[in-house]
């Protein structure tokens, strides 16, 4: 599956993703910037905060109940698609999926 992250300045980033692999993970191995997974996807930082695009905020589902206090401590203002790279896992479903990266 691929998986398209866009940056603030309006360049994209596409790298193929597979399978069970958290969109943090995948978002470092592409070399994303500011993505940085300082916690290692262990929800105790926000340093992998994305905002989905909102096609496809339906599919990869709202925060979690864990996720939530976390995207109050963003370095950027959360908005209604925020959630925690490292919480949105690949899956076929996804393919396709567009990620924005905060400045």
């Amino acid at each position: 599956m691929t998986v398209t992250w866009v940056l603030h300045d309006g360049a994209q980033i596409t790298a193929a993703v597979a399978p069970g692999t958290s969109m943090m993970q995948a978002a470092i191995a592409a070399n994303v910037p500011r993505i940085l997974g300082d916690c290692g996807g262990n929800l105790a930082c926000a340093t992998c905060h994305v905002q989905v695009a909102p096609e496809w905020a339906s599919r990869t589902g709202p925060a979690t109940d864990m996720e939530d206090p976390m995207l109050d401590m963003t370095e950027v203002e959360r908005g209604p698609t925020s959630r925690l790279s490292c919480q949105i896992i690949a899956d076929p479903a996804l393919d396709g999926l567009i990620l924005h990266v905060p400045a």
